[in-house]
C-alpha cells in the first residue's frame, strides 16, 4: 500500500513578501525534483541505447535487414503491450509498475555491456534481448506517463509537464551526441566486422546505470494520497473495460479517433517523406535532413517551454485552439514538397514543432486532469499506442505510395487531409467544446 504525502504546509514563520506561485513551487517540490532528476538520468541513458543498438548491430553484421528485424523485435512488442501494460498500471500503481521496469532494464542492459566486454555475444542474443527491451517498454511507457498526476497538485500538472517534455526535448539533443563521442572514443569498430566494438560497451553500461540512479530516486517519490486497490480483474478484462469506458465518453472517443486519424493520415508518412526529400530534392543530403529534423526539434522545445509559461494562452478553448494549431499544421505541410532550399524546409519544420509542442503539453495535461485516476494508465497507454503504433504502419504504406505519388503530391496530401480532418472534427465532434477546467464527473454524453 502506498503511503500518503505529508501536507508541502509548514508551521513554522514565513518570511514578508508574496506567496511563491506556479514555477516557484514546483521547484520547491521535494517529490517533484527527486522524479525530474531520476527522469532526466533515464531520458539521457535512454538516448545511449538509441544510438548505441543500431551501431551494435551494424559492426557485427553490417547489414541493414537483421538491423530492421532488431528494431522490430522492440516496437512490435511495445506496440501489442501497450495497451496490457496499462491496464496493470491502473491495476497495481504507476511508481510499482515504473520501478518494476527500471530493474529489468538495468539487468538487461547490464548483461548486453557485459556480453560485449567479454565478446561472448551471438546475434541470437542480440534478438532476444530486443524483445526483451522492447515487453519492458511496453509498460515502462503507461506508467511513466501516468505517474506525473500522482506526484504534483493539479494546478501545478501544466507547469510540471511543460518542464518534463522539455527536457525529454532537451535530451534528444544532448544525448546522441554524447552517446556518438563516447562509442568513437572507446572504439566504434568497422561495420561488419564480426564483432560488437567495446564503444557501445560503455554506452549499454552507462544506460544500465542510470536506470539502477532512476530507480533509487523514483524510490524517495511519495505519491499525493493513497489510493483503494481496485477488484480483482483479468488483465485483457481490464483492457476490454477500458476501451469500453474511453468510446462510451464522448469527448475521449471523439479525440481518440481523431489522434488515431492524424497518426495514420500524416505522422507515418511524413516520416517517410521527409528523408526522401532530403536526399532528393536538396543538396545536402544527410545533412539537410539533421537540419531540419534539428529544426524541427528546437520548436518543439520552444513551444514546450512556452505551454509552460503560458498555460492559459488559447484561443476560446482548448479543443478550438487544439483545431486551429492543426489546421496551421496541415497548411505548413502542403509546401514542403516544392521547397529548393535547406533554410526553407527548417522554417517550416521549426514552426511546426513549435506549434506542436505547445499542443502536446496541453493534451498531456488535459488527459491526466480528465480521467479518472482508475483508467489513467489505460487512457495513457491508448495515447502512446496511437502514435508509437499506428504511425510506423502507416509510414510503410507511405513508403509503397512514394513509388506511385510524387513527394509535392504527398507532402500536399497530408496537408490537405489534416486540414479536412481539422473542418470535420470542428463541424462534427465535440472536440471544439474541450475545457481545460471541466472536471471528471461533468456529463459527456
Amino acid at each position: 500500500m502506498q503511503t500518503s504525502r505529508p501536507p508541502s504546509s509548514s508551521s513554522s514563520p514565513r518570511p514578508p513578501g508574496p506567496a511563491p506561485t506556479g514555477r516557484a513551487l514546483l521547484f520547491r517540490d521535494r517529490n517533484f525534483l527527486w522524479m525530474l532528476g531520476g527522469a532526466v538520468i533515464s531520458m539521457l541513458g535512454d538516448q545511449f541505447t538509441l544510438i548505441a543498438l543500431p551501431w551494435l548491430v551494424l559492426t557485427m553484421t553490417g547489414d541493414t535487414l537483421v538491423l530492421g528485424t532488431v528494431l522490430a523485435l522492440i516496437s512490435v512488442p511495445r506496440a501489442l503491450f501497450m495497451l496490457v501494460g496499462g491496464a496493470l498500471v491502473d491495476r497495481h500503481s504507476p511508481k510499482q509498475v515504473l520501478m518494476l521496469t527500471k530493474y529489468v532494464n538495468t539487468v538487461l542492459l547490464g548483461v548486453l555491456a557485459a556480453l560485449v566486454f567479454w565478446d561472448g555475444l551471438s546475434l541470437w542474443m542480440v534478438y532476444l534481448l530486443a524483445l526483451a527491451i522492447g515487453l519492458s517498454t511496453a509498460f515502462s511507457i503507461p506508467s511513466g506517463t501516468a505517474m506525473l498526476p500522482s506526484v504534483v497538485a493539479p494546478a501545478q500538472l501544466q507547469a510540471a509537464n511543460s518542464v518534463m517534455l522539455g527536457l525529454r526535448q532537451a535530451s534528444m539533443f544532448l544525448g546522441p551526441l554524447l552517446a556518438g563521442l563516447l562509442i568513437a572514443l572507446f572504439g566504434d569498430g568497422p561495420q561488419g566486422s564480426g564483432a560488437a566494438s567495446r564503444g557501445t560497451g560503455v554506452a549499454f553500461a552507462l544506460d544500465a546505470l542510470s536506470f539502477a540512479l532512476s530507480a533509487w530516486t523514483l524510490a524517495k517519490v511519495v505519491p499525493l494520497a493513497t489510493r483503494s486497490a481496485p477488484a480483482a480483474q483479468a488483465v485483457l478484462s481490464a483492457v476490454a473495460e477500458g476501451l469500453r469506458f474511453f468510446w462510451h465518453d464522448t469527448a475521449l472517443r471523439s479525440c481518440f479517433l481523431y489522434w488515431g486519424a492524424i497518426a495514420l493520415l500524416i505522422h507515418g508518412p511524413v516520416q517517410i517523406a521527409l528523408p526522401v526529400l532530403a536526399a532528393t530534392q536538396l543538396d545536402l543530403g544527410a545533412a539537410a535532413f539533421g537540419i531540419m529534423l534539428g529544426a524541427h526539434g528546437a520548436g518543439t522545445l520552444v513551444g514546450m517551454v512556452l505551454s509552460g509559461i503560458q498555460p492559459h494562452l488559447r484561443v476560446g478553448s482548448l479543443g478550438l485552439t487544439l483545431l486551429l494549431v492543426d489546421g496551421i499544421i496541415g497548411l505548413l505541410f502542403m509546401p514542403m514538397g516544392q521547397i529548393s532550399a535547406t533554410w526553407q524546409g527548417a522554417a517550416l519544420m521549426g514552426t511546426i514543432g513549435l506549434l506542436g509542442g505547445f499542443m502536446q503539453v496541453a493534451v498531456f495535461t488535459w488527459l491526466q486532469r480528465q480521467v479518472p485516476p482508475s483508467m489513467l494508465g489505460r487512457a495513457m497507454s491508448l495515447f502512446m499506442f496511437i502514435f508509437m503504433g499506428l504511425a510506423p504502419m502507416s509510414a510503410a504504406v507511405a513508403g509503397w505510395l512514394l513509388r506511385s505519388v510524387t513527394l509535392g503530391q504527398m507532402f500536399a496530401g497530408c496537408g490537405a487531409l489534416l486540414v479536412g480532418l481539422v473542418l470535420l472534427a470542428l463541424t462534427t465532434s465535440q472536440i471544439r467544446q474541450l475545457s481545460d477546467t471541466r472536471p471528471v464527473g461533468d456529463p459527456r454524453g
